[in-house]
């Protein structure tokens, strides 16, 4: 990467040491958050599910709904629009996004399924993690935005659920399949 610096283990170490010591806690996404504490520096490592939204752009307004309700249920979701950074590698961004995610959540409709891009590339990749997971691994969940087909890829292997004509009904069955799922990976 032209103009890019490497940065040392030392200096992200000094960087949250400073930080700590201005009272501030530090926040490393998807890792957990330091902060002061009554016995010094303490490390609250990230807890909730990361979840994968991927949608067309054109039902970005409907997926951010979805987002708002898992970040209400205690998920972690990701979504491009809100956590890629400007100047960064998106489509490495998104891949590793997708590889670390607990849950990926398709969201289709009649612009998505039926157009090219990165919606579909996103699609491809998540079934190609999937084939590396656990058969009985929850990790693949469509959703139906709205009345529209289903891949045929999709529709032979998994089950969806439609968040439509009821939103609230929908959610809380998809919410209630990643939550058992979470339970029986901790055991």
């Amino acid at each position: 990467m032209a103009g890019a610096r490497r940065v040392t283990t030392r200096q992200v170490a000094r960087l949250l040491r400073r930080c700590l010591k201005q009272g501030q806690a530090v926040e490393i996404d998807s890792l957990g958050v330091f902060a002061r504490g009554e016995e010094g520096i303490v490390f609250r490592p990230e807890q909730r599910p990361k979840v994968f939204l991927a949608y067309g752009a054109e039902d970005a307004e409907a997926v951010d709904r979805i987002r708002a309700a898992l970040l209400d249920a205690g998920f972690q979701p990701w979504m491009d629009r809100h956590a890629l950074m400007p100047g960064q590698n998106w489509p490495r961004a998104i891949e590793g996004a997708i590889r670390t995610a607990d849950f990926f959540v398709a969201c289709l409709s009649e612009r998505s399924v039926g157009k090219r891009g990165t919606f579909q590339s996103e699609l491809r990749y998540a079934l190609d993690c999937a084939r590396s997971l656990p058969l009985d691994d929850l990790f693949f969940l469509p959703v139906r935005l709205e009345e529209c087909s289903v891949p045929a890829r999709i529709s032979e292997q998994w089950q969806y659920v439609d968040l439509f004509p009821e939103f609230t009904a929908g959610m809380e069955r998809l919410i209630a399949a990643m939550r058992r799922e979470v339970a029986r990976r901790r055991g």
